[in-house]
């Protein structure tokens, strides 16, 4: 047994299995109980793989870290913006504010303030464990996690060099192989071929197609979502803001079917006029309800809960500090006093795929790009940005701490992602039996 398995103490399956319950059920009681449907799909679909049940689980992870002792956090790097939720499948493509293809972090449902060390544990299990569903030898599972710290902890340092960090980013220009591979696909995508598949035309206009997961509105629900639109234009920006016609709405529809972690959330779709008035320019706009990001649980400073409005307006402000030149259409709202985020749905998203990397010769380059990835949110999110919660520079915070010591930081990295990774795939099973028994909030696996 691990001194992290101790610590956790994971060795009581029993306790273990009521304590997976009780956090889930903690996090998403009200939603379970008004999406009963929603969260069966949700718990099958983490029932797939531990993998699958890490990604759906992230507030099980943060009742794990924050009853660990952290070496590495100190007054600053304690509380810094965090993506929340990074594992290795919250990397992909997007085409920034100024035309540019970036490939980089994704996914701010979960950011947050909290421990730098946060977000690289949690990607460095996620990467212990498709390391694992690889069957890939541990020696080889350790080289990728090491590396991937050392590209982070270098990118750092290349920051508090000089390196401008709003510049820095992973593009066409500097990449290669299978991270350059998913950004030339994205190059391809175009606004008509995602037009083409959500819209059709109706006589010479467009409105969304009817379909799986897309609901029409009565009139009293198609009123309080144009309200809130209304609500939402104001907090764009002022120097994003595209000419008025762009922002007329044509049609609204209520949206389902999303991910693993947005499971039982309302959200709804607007397609909007765009630049002009030819069809080909039409934008769709996602408005989904924000949930409480999971490390918000452990992170007991009511200076940064107070900061925000709304759990819409913190992913917003969250993902406009973590990302450089972020969406120009990312804002937020509130329909019947609760938070929803607003951003366009891009066509230039394109996810990597690592159900096609199987050697560790191609991994490894792999996970060099996403330590500096990763690197680059953690230090674009700081005094330089637009909020004042991080009044310092997270680059000169981090090193500060790790210098000197980076190979013990990458073992420190190293053994948590082993040892964790171990963890999660006992937490699975447990998990899934609890399902099948009907033990989480009354959600069984079958219709009652």
């Amino acid at each position: 047994m691990s001194e992290l398995s101790n610590m956790l103490e994971v060795h009581d399956s029993d306790a273990r299995r009521e304590h997976i319950v009780n956090t889930l059920v903690d996090t998403f009681s009200e939603l379970m109980r008004d999406k009963p449907a929603a969260f069966r799909t949700k718990f099958r679909k983490m029932a797939a793989s531990p993998f699958a049940f890490y990604r759906g689980s992230a507030s099980l992870f943060y009742s794990d870290v924050a009853r660990l002792r952290d070496p590495w956090a100190d007054e600053r790097t304690s509380r810094v913006w965090i993506q929340g939720d990074l594992h290795a499948e919250n990397f992909g493509t997007y085409m920034d504010s100024e035309g540019v293809l970036i490939f980089d972090v994704n996914d701010f449902d979960e950011a947050y303030l909290g421990h730098f060390t946060w977000d690289l544990q949690r990607f460095a299990a996620s990467i212990a464990l498709i390391g694992w569903s690889k069957a890939l030898p541990d020696e080889d599972i350790k080289r990728f996690v090491k590396d991937a710290t050392r590209s982070y902890i270098d990118q750092v340092r290349r920051f508090v060099e000089g390196g401008n960090d709003a510049a820095f980013s992973l593009n066409l220009r500097n990449t290669d192989g299978a991270i350059h591979e998913v950004l030339r696909h994205a190059r391809l995508y175009s606004r008509g071929g995602l037009l083409a598949r959500d819209t059709e035309t109706e006589g010479f206009d467009r409105r969304f197609r009817e379909g799986p997961g897309v609901r029409r509105l009565d009139e009293q629900e198609y009123k309080r979502v144009l309200e809130a639109y209304e609500r939402y234009l104001e907090t764009i920006p002022q120097d994003k803001r595209m000419s008025d016609i762009a922002y007329g709405v044509k049609d609204v529809v209520g949206r389902s079917g999303f991910g693993i972690g947005s499971a039982g959330l309302p959200a709804y779709s607007l397609l909007l006029e765009g630049e002009n008035e030819a069809l080909e320019n039409d934008l769709i706009l996602s408005m989904k309800q924000a949930n409480v990001a999971a490390p918000a649980a452990v992170v007991p400073d009511e200076r940064i809960a107070n900061y925000f409005l709304h759990h819409g307006q913190r992913t917003a402000l969250s993902q406009r500090a973590l990302q450089a030149h972020s969406d120009a259409l990312l804002g937020y709202t509130e329909i019947d006093g609760v938070g929803y985020v607003v951003s366009e749905v891009s066509p230039y998203v394109s996810d990597l795929d690592w159900s096609e990397l199987t050697e560790p010769e191609d991994i490894l380059p792999v996970v060099d790009y996403l330590g500096r990835a990763v690197a680059k949110v953690h230090c674009v999110s700081d005094s330089d940005s637009d909020q004042t919660l991080v009044p310092f520079q997270t680059e000169d915070a981090i090193l500060n701490v790790v210098a000197g010591h980076e190979e013990e930081f990458a073992n420190w990295l190293c053994d948590f992602a082993m040892e964790y990774a171990d963890v999660v795939r006992d937490d699975y099973r447990l998990f899934v039996e609890a399902f099948r028994n009907g033990e989480i909030g009354g959600v069984r696996a079958t219709r009652n």
